[in-house]
């Protein structure tokens, strides 16, 4: 008998080292009841952050707060596995996300900016997700328009409506398609760099357009609405 329950407990107590030495990666996340949103900060944003990167929908750093790009990361995960999509990572959104990234592992925190240089007041990440937005919404335009397409986030830089930094527009909610649909994380070409790198030194083909559209696509009686520049391409830009 006595053997029975020393070979019982010796069981349990494997189970249980298993156990502990599997959950935090099985389980994730420390608190299942937090509605992570867009000004979060913590642990669980971090891990939130390090699971989308591992099934390829976050591009970010890995800083434990929860910005535009972890914002529109969760968005796209939501709309692929067909849950609500509103940007909010609550309790369905991590089950669906621990339950497609098993294989996930923390990884150190990333809290310095990426070993490239940038250009006078803009950094290496501005160019970055510049030279992405104008690949993802401009390939297959003339390069003048590409040009033009960055044009125009400079151009919001400088407007008081829009916000100040290079990634809080391109990231503003429905602002560009690229960004909505994922195209923004298709690898650009070293065109779409020279065209970024062309507006922020200073060329503007629009002549201080802060919006655009697809004429052949466009349905928004508001964009159709405002006043137009020119049309470069197969993009109108208007003010």
């Amino acid at each position: 008998m006595r053997r029975a329950i020393h070979f019982a407990a010796a069981i349990l107590i494997a189970v249980l080292c298993l156990w502990g030495s599997v959950a935090p990666s099985a389980q994730g996340f420390a608190n299942w009841n937090w509605n992570m949103m867009r000004g979060s900060r913590g642990a669980d944003v971090t891990e939130l952050q390090g699971r989308l990167r591992y099934v390829n929908y976050y591009h970010g750093a890995i800083d434990g707060v929860f910005g535009w790009q972890t914002y529109w990361a969760v968005r796209n995960f939501q709309r692929d596995v067909g849950l609500r999509v509103d940007g909010i990572a609550g309790p369905a959104t991590k089950a669906a996300l621990v339950q497609r990234s098993r294989g996930y592992r923390p990884a150190p925190a990333q809290t310095s900016a990426p070993p490239a240089t940038g250009v006078g007041r803009f950094s290496a990440r501005d160019i970055d997700l510049l030279t992405r937005l104008v690949y993802g919404e401009a390939r297959g335009e003339p390069y003048v328009g590409q040009v033009a397409v960055a044009a125009v986030v400079l151009n919001r830089l400088e407007d008081p409506r829009f916000p100040h930094t290079i990634p809080g527009i391109i990231f503003q909610p429905g602002a560009f398609t690229s960004v909505s649909d994922g195209q923004i994380w298709l690898t650009p070409d070293s065109e779409a760099r020279k065209a970024a790198l062309d507006a922020i030194r200073g060329w503007d083909p629009t002549g201080g357009a802060i919006y655009y559209f697809n004429p052949a696509t466009a349905t928004s009686r508001w964009i159709w609405s405002r006043p137009q520049i020119k049309q470069i391409g197969r993009h109108i830009f208007t003010r």
